[in-house]
C-alpha cells in the first residue's frame, strides 16, 4: 500500500505540470501559426500582430505557470504520510488543475488566431483589437484559478485523507471544479474568437461587441461557479468522519460527477449562442439591441439546464447528511 501511496504522489506531481504544458504548447503553437498566416497575409501589420501574438502567449501561459506552481508545492511542501487515502486527494488536485489548465491552455488559441485575422484586416484598429482580446482571455483564465484555489484547500485537508470516504471527499472537490470548468472555458473561447473576427469584419461594431462581452461572458461562466459552490460545500460544510461508509463514499462521488458533467452542455451552447450574437451585431450594429437581447435570452435558458443538476447534487448532499 505504501508502495502504491508513493507512485500516485510522484504521479500527480508529474501529470500536474505535464498535463497542462501540453494544453498550454498546444495553444501557443496553434498561435504562432495563427500570427504567421496573418503576417502572410498583410506584413505591413506585422509589429501589431507579432505584438498581440506575444502578449496573448503570456496570457496562455498561465495555466502552465500554476500547474508548475503546485506540482512543485506538492514536491517541496510538507508531506503527509499519516493518512492511507492521501493519493485520493492529491488526485483531486491532479483534476483541479490539469482538466482546467489544458482546456483553457489550447482553447486561448482561438480567440487569439482570430484577433491577429482581425488586424491583418484591420492594421489602423490593431491597438483597440489587442486590447479587446487580452480583456477576453483574462476572463478565460478565470476557471483554472477557481481550480488553483481548490487545490490549495485539498491540500492544507490531506491529512484527514486517513479513510477512503474522507480522500474521496478530497478528489470529488477537485473533479468536480475541474470537469466543471471544461465546457465554459470551450465556451468562453468560442464566443471571444467570434467577437474578435467581428471587428476585424467590422470595426465600427466594436464599442457594442465590448459591452456585449462583459455580459456575455458572465453568462457562459455561470456554471463554473456552481461547480465550485459545490466544491467548496465538500470541503467546508460535509461533516468529517473516522469511519469508512460505502453509502457517503457514493454520495459524495456521484454529486460530484452530477455537477460536473452537467455544466459541460450549457457551457459550450452558450458560448455558441453568443458567438453567433457576435457575427450579426458585426454584420449589422444597427439591430445591436434586438440581436443582444434574444442572444442574452437564450442564453439564460441555456444556464437553467445547468441548474437542474446542481439542485439534484445539493439535495443528495443535504437528504444523505443531515438525516
Amino acid at each position: 500500500m505504501l508502495e502504491f501511496t508513493e507512485l500516485a504522489y510522484y504521479a500527480t506531481v508529474a501529470l500536474t505540470v505535464a498535463i497542462n504544458a501540453i494544453g498550454v504548447g498546444l495553444g501557443q503553437g496553434l498561435t504562432t501559426a495563427g500570427a504567421i498566416e496573418s503576417m502572410n497575409r498583410q506584413p505591413a501589420a506585422r509589429d501589431g500582430i507579432t505584438k498581440t501574438a506575444v502578449l496573448a502567449m503570456a496570457l496562455i501561459e498561465t495555466s502552465a505557470v500554476m500547474g508548475t506552481f503546485v506540482s512543485l508545492m506538492l514536491l517541496f511542501g510538507p508531506q503527509v504520510s499519516n493518512g492511507a487515502y492521501v493519493w485520493l486527494g492529491q488526485l483531486g488536485i491532479a483534476f483541479a488543475m490539469c482538466l482546467s489548465g489544458a482546456c483553457i491552455g489550447l482553447a486561448s488559441s482561438l480567440p487569439t488566431r482570430a484577433a491577429c485575422n482581425a488586424i491583418a484586416r484591420q492594421p489602423f484598429f490593431a491597438q483597440r483589437i489587442l486590447r479587446f482580446m487580452l480583456i477576453s482571455l483574462s476572463l478565460i483564465q478565470t476557471p483554472v484559478i477557481f481550480g488553483l484555489i481548490v487545490a490549495l484547500v485539498i491540500q492544507g485537508q490531506l491529512a484527514s485523507a486517513i479513510t477512503m470516504r474522507e480522500g474521496m471527499r478530497l478528489m470529488a472537490s477537485g473533479l468536480c471544479i475541474g470537469l466543471g470548468s471544461t465546457g465554459p472555458s470551450i465556451g468562453l473561447a468560442l464566443f471571444a474568437q467570434s467577437a474578435c473576427k467581428g471587428i476585424g469584419i467590422n470595426r465600427e461594431a466594436y464599442g457594442k461587441l465590448l459591452s456585449f462581452t462583459f455580459i456575455s461572458q458572465a453568462i457562459i461562466e455561470t456554471p463554473i461557479i456552481f461547480s465550485l459552490i459545490v466544491s467548496i460545500i465538500l470541503l467546508f460544510l460535509i461533516p468529517s468522519s473516522r469511519y469508512e461508509n460505502l453509502i457517503d463514499t457514493v454520495v459524495l462521488f456521484s454529486a460530484a460527477l452530477c455537477t460536473s458533467i452537467g455544466t459541460i452542455g450549457p457551457g459550450i451552447s452558450s458560448g455558441r449562442t453568443a458567438a453567433a450574437a457576435c457575427r450579426q451585431i458585426a454584420l449589422q450594429p444597427s439591430l445591436h439591441t434586438i440581436i443582444s437581447r434574444a442572444s442574452m435570452f437564450a442564453q439564460g435558458l441555456i444556464e437553467t439546464c445547468a441548474i437542474y443538476p446542481v439542485l439534484i447534487s445539493l439535495g443528495s448532499l443535504l437528504l444523505h447528511f443531515t438525516r
